[in-house]
């Protein structure tokens, strides 16, 4: 690669995007408008927000106490209501109950008078409320020495009532407003008691808490300022990268001047990385200028909010100086990621219409990662600094709060995987530039009967890449709704059926019948082939082989993501139906057997031959390891399948055939239910078996000699199967790139 000719095209494309009036206008002039613009339309807007009057009925005043006295004439007393409230309530006052709330009920008549709206709130006094409150008045001042407190209970006041719809707004601040006045009244009504009753106010309410906030208020700032600028810089760096892309790919494809750069001297390689810096520029000028006019725009809406008459004091200024700096370095990284993202994204598409539809899948995957950083309960630990974007989010948070203690630590994995992912994400848009059926794909209409006269008659060998993502979602799609109905299974015959249902019915079934409608020859889409016999022994091999491996790497997920609470009681209860089998080969027939056999037709049948069809081999058991991952639906689960998957898939290519690999997962799946089931009675009978496991608590552990050496055996037999696997004959198939692929199972770990 050289980088003359990369300066060449990234100084071109910069000089394009400058004269486009419309990047201008998105990149400069929107950002330094819009937030001083919205500042303005809200305070314009609030110039008419005004409180509105609330209509209550009082029925019953005519039993209300004397003393303290509710009702000033036909208002609240002053004495428990303040006069901005008093003006803001309009009340009806019935002094006895009428006849209609008692021929049909106090509840009836209130939900009437609320629904056609007469009245806002009612409130209920019931007969005998003053006499009953007196009695218990006097009982309190009697002599204590001679006093029962059990008979306390014989003084049952009568309880009022505030009858209200939350559903309805007026109806709720109605309730808000009538509540603090009868609250305020009760509470003089229980200062009055003990007064008669010779008993010291402060008996009521011994002691208050009382709050002092230590923070300064740099630290109130930083704690602002820390939750709000990395999510708008993200976004917007997001944002800012996505445009331009689109015009630099898919534009150039409408003006037909992709063609002729792809004729230059210089390399795709090349062309890809002088667009990714003409994008990264734009994403990383977007988000700052957002970044300055939020922060000036900021500090001046707080400033008026301050100043205003009447207004709560939001004493907030602008953001410490050091924080522009850290997120300067944090866009570097993250505007390189989106911006190769959005490259092979725009690629992809057809048009520049086409191009800027592909944005909300992106923003969809992207805000939950960014939203998650600003949970109250998400903390930068280890295993949130391996979360892509999230990672980001908290290390930010953590330098802008001051708290480099903590960022220090964890500095390193984030920028590790951040940096993994942009390298995964230029690839992935450079892949997208050397293949030309992506880059000259023509813009076509939909049509209903003519894609499915297309998908009938026109059908390959194999699926389509599309078929297979459509696969991969549909089973994600399908296994979502199922679980919302599924319910817990109180026997092992009900576990069998309904694990049998989701593997046959959900997993295995749309996968077979679009095999069946999608491609001409379905055995060889669902990789139903006979390899070379060897391989048989080998996969039977690796799949004992890499065992205390991938066991040791499901421990350390479980520590890196604790399994909750409630989680952990679910599992205890499948433990306890599992016990329940008539013996260890239902156990095997069911949890390793039944899934290996139909995950594999599904995601290494059906999904990877499909993915294979663009010919790119790892990017196809990526993708089938993803879903296969996600088919799994306890996250510490999901993240050792797909884990799994990727060794799964790549037996299932390089052998051209998911028969390895269904004897690798059913061998997998039936070492891991025998050795939790058998283990602890063998390290009775043979104890020196304590020198390989740990058991404990229905699960057990690998000594570390033993995931060591599992560790190295696996690598010698990958390299067999990267070698050794094909005959003559495969391997001109494998240049063909005609695709092979399975699924894969429930993984027990």
């Amino acid at each position: 690669m050289k980088w003359s000719n990369i300066r060449l095209i990234f100084l071109r494309e910069l000089r394009d995007q400058l004269r486009d009036r419309r990047t201008l206008f998105t990149i400069v002039v929107l950002p330094m408008l819009l937030y001083p613009l919205l500042g303005i339309t809200i305070f314009q807007v609030s110039q008419f927000r005004r409180e509105h009057p609330t209509q209550v009925w009082l029925i019953g005043s005519g039993s209300l106490p004397a003393t303290p006295a509710l009702l000033d004439r036909e208002r609240f007393s002053a004495d428990f209501a303040s006069a901005a409230s008093s003006d803001l309530i309009r009340l009806h006052v019935d002094h006895q109950i009428p006849d209609e709330v008692i021929t049909l009920g106090v509840r009836h008549v209130a939900e009437q008078a609320i629904s056609d709206g007469t009245y806002d709130a009612v409130v209920f006094v019931p007969n005998e409320f003053a006499s009953r409150l007196d009695e218990f008045r006097t009982w309190m001042g009697a002599d204590r020495g001679g006093r029962d407190l059990q008979e306390a209970d014989k003084f049952m006041v009568p309880q009022p009532e505030i009858f209200s719809n939350s559903a309805n707004d007026k109806s709720a601040i109605a309730f808000q407003r009538v509540e603090i006045i009868l609250r305020n009244w009760r509470d003089a009504i229980a200062t009055a008691n003990l007064r008669s009753s010779n008993i010291p106010i402060a008996a009521r309410m011994p002691f208050e808490f009382r709050s002092t906030d230590l923070a300064v208020e740099a630290s109130r700032n930083a704690a602002f300022w820390s939750k709000m600028l990395p999510f708008v810089v993200l976004v917007w760096a997001l944002t800012g990268a996505f445009y331009p892309a689109v015009d630099l790919c898919a534009g150039e494809k409408e003006r037909g001047t992709l063609e002729t750069l792809l004729s230059s001297p210089a390399l795709r390689g090349e062309i890809v990385w002088g667009k990714l810096l003409t994008v990264t520029v734009f994403s990383i000028t977007t988000s700052m200028l957002n970044l300055l006019s939020l922060a000036f725009t900021g500090a001046l809406f707080f400033r008026q909010i301050n100043g205003a008459a009447g207004a709560p004091s939001l004493q907030m200024g602008l953001p410490p100086v050091s924080t522009i700096g850290w997120l300067l370095l944090a866009l570097l990284p993250i505007a390189a990621l989106f911006s190769a993202l959005a490259l092979g994204i725009a690629a992809f598409a057809r048009s520049s219409k086409e191009g800027q539809y592909y944005l909300m899948p992106l923003l969809m995957i992207t805000l939950p990662l960014m939203m998650l950083s600003m949970m109250p309960a998400t903390e930068l630990d280890l295993g949130t600094s391996l979360i892509p974007v999230t990672g980001m989010m908290l290390l930010l948070q953590a330098l802008v709060d001051g708290d480099y203690a903590t960022a220090g630590q964890f500095v390193v994995p984030v920028m590790g995987i951040t940096g993994l992912c942009c390298w995964f994400a230029i690839r992935w848009a450079i892949d997208q530039f050397k293949n030309e059926s992506v880059l000259f794909r023509e813009s076509e209409r939909f049509g209903l009967g003519v894609w499915l006269r297309h998908v009938v008659r026109d059908r390959g060998k194999y699926p389509t890449f599309g078929a297979g993502l459509l696969c991969g979602v549909l089973l994600l799609t399908i296994r979502f709704v199922g679980s919302t109905f599924a319910t817990m299974p109180e026997s092992w015959s009900d576990f069998v059926a309904m694990t049998l249902l989701t593997l046959i019915a959900f997993i295995g079934l749309p996968p077979l019948l679009m095999a069946f409608v999608l491609a001409k020859d379905p055995r060889a889409t669902l990789g139903l082939k006979m390899p070379r016999l060897s391989t048989f022994p080998m996969a039977f091999l690796m799949a004992i082989v890499i065992h205390p491996v991938a066991k040791a790497f499901s421990d350390f997920v479980c520590r890196l993501y604790p399994i909750s609470g409630e989680m952990t009681e679910q599992l205890t209860g499948m433990s306890t139906l599992i016990n329940q089998a008539p013996g260890l080969w239902a156990i095997v027939l069911v949890m390793a057997l039944t899934p290996a056999i139909f995950e594999e037709l599904a995601f290494r049948g059906f999904i990877l031959s499909s993915l294979l069809s663009r010919g790119n081999k790892w990017t196809a058991i990526l993708l089938s390891s993803v879903f296969f991952g996600a088919a799994h639906g306890i996250l510490q689960q999901s993240i050792t399948a797909g884990a799994l998957g990727l060794v799964i898939g790549y037996i299932a290519v390089q052998s051209r055939s998911i028969l390895p690999a269904i004897l690798f997962h059913f061998v997998y799946n039936s070492l891991s239910v025998s050795l939790g089931i058998l283990l602890p009675n063998w390290l009775e009978q043979y104890p020196v078996l304590a020198l390989f496991f740990t058991v404990s608590d229905m699960d057990f552990v690998y000594d570390w000699s033993i995931v060591a050496g599992s560790g190295v055996l696996s690598v010698l037999l990958f390299s067999w199967f990267s070698r050794g696997v094909f005959s003559k004959k495969h391997k001109v198939m494998a240049v063909e790139k005609r695709p092979l692929a399975g699924p894969v199972t429930n993984l027990t770990t």
